[in-house]
């Protein structure tokens, strides 16, 4: 319950949104065990070798600290070393070449090939995740694209993927993971990171705030729902754009950011990173679901905030509540 429009998204990012603190130190912890219990896997000459300049690297909305609750996945890619080997660039992505030295990596590859396949570097993860201390189980994910393991102790699970550095190209490197198909593609998540802090501190208001606030509101499934990395990447477009200059408000942000879904959801997205093309992957009947709900969305946020202009912060909240759900706090004296 909230007796001010204010207090009641005070209330409503600590209880129901954002992460908890204390599972969000454990999970952090928890990540570090992890890596150190993988580093520990058999030396038995089978297992690809660790780029130990460069063991792991964290990516996803939990790394971003963009994650809303519950949390119940944490991404994590493991960096394996290269020996020399090589990348092709093919439609869609890469192919790697293994050198006749790498054995490990050999015995991985198609059959009659020295191409190597990433689902069998894939389910050679799964089988060595075994060893882990307090392992439950480790499947491969439908995509074939990570290992997803779950311990005994925790409510989230791991999505493991195992990644190439590459060497510098044209001064800059990135990471080849699997793409689903037994080839791999690229990715950077240091982008993503350095890019959602820089635009973050630009800002008065928390855009991971207004981030988590808004992939709350599209899981709510009121309308059609849109990916959580396009949706954070449509946020942080619209607080990068050069004339705006934000409040310190959630409330008097959220007219504005229903305004650009409504203004944005039917053009193309391309992801920051210069690797995955067009992120809108929504068909037009998505689009317009979406559209619709954030113009009716939006209408409702004006109504909340002339009520509370007015002094009338039950009915703003009530407004609110509309927005968001019954996971709204109430109005109380």
């Amino acid at each position: 319950m909230a007796t001010t429009v204010n207090n009641a998204f005070d209330t409503f990012m600590k209880n129901i949104i954002r992460l908890d603190n204390d599972r969000n130190n454990v999970a952090k912890k928890s990540k570090n065990t992890l890596v150190t219990e993988i580093e520990k896997f058999p030396n038995d000459g089978k297992f690809l070798d660790f780029y130990t300049d460069y063991m792991s690297i964290d990516y996803g909305s939990f790394s971003r600290k963009t994650k809303i609750r519950p949390l119940d996945d944490i991404d994590l890619m493991i960096v394996l070393h290269a020996k020399g080997n090589w990348r092709e660039e093919i439609e869609g992505g890469y192919r790697i070449r293994v050198q006749q030295e790498a054995k490990k990596q050999l015995a991985l590859c198609n059959p009659g090939t020295d191409v190597l396949n990433s689902i069998k570097v894939i389910n050679k993860f799964k089988e060595y995740l075994a060893n882990v201390h307090f392992y439950k189980k480790a499947d491969i994910k439908r995509n074939q694209e990570a290992v997803t393991l779950e311990l005994n102790s925790y409510e989230w699970v791991y999505d493991i993927v195992p990644c190439f550095l590459t060497a510098p190209n044209l001064g800059n490197t990135f990471f080849l993971i699997p793409d689903g198909s037994g080839n791999w593609k690229a990715t950077d998540p240091r982008i993503d990171k350095e890019r959602t802090l820089s635009i973050n501190n630009k800002q008065q208001i928390s855009v991971l705030d207004m981030i988590r606030i808004m992939k709350y509101w599209t899981k709510r499934r009121t309308a059609s729902t849109m990916g959580s990395y396009f949706l954070e990447c449509m946020i942080l477009n619209y607080y990068d754009t050069v004339n705006v200059t934000s409040t310190t408000y959630i409330d008097r942000e959220l007219p504005n950011l229903f305004a650009y879904v409504y203004n944005q959801i039917h053009k193309s997205l391309y992801d920051p990173k210069g690797f995955q093309g067009d992120l809108n992957t929504l068909n037009l009947t998505e689009r317009n679901s979406i559209q619709e709900r954030a113009e009716l969305d939006y209408n409702r946020s004006k109504e909340a905030i002339d009520f509370e202009t007015n002094g009338k912060q039950k009915e703003s909240i009530e407004k609110w509540r509309e927005i968001f759900g019954p996971e709204f706090p109430t109005y109380t004296n």
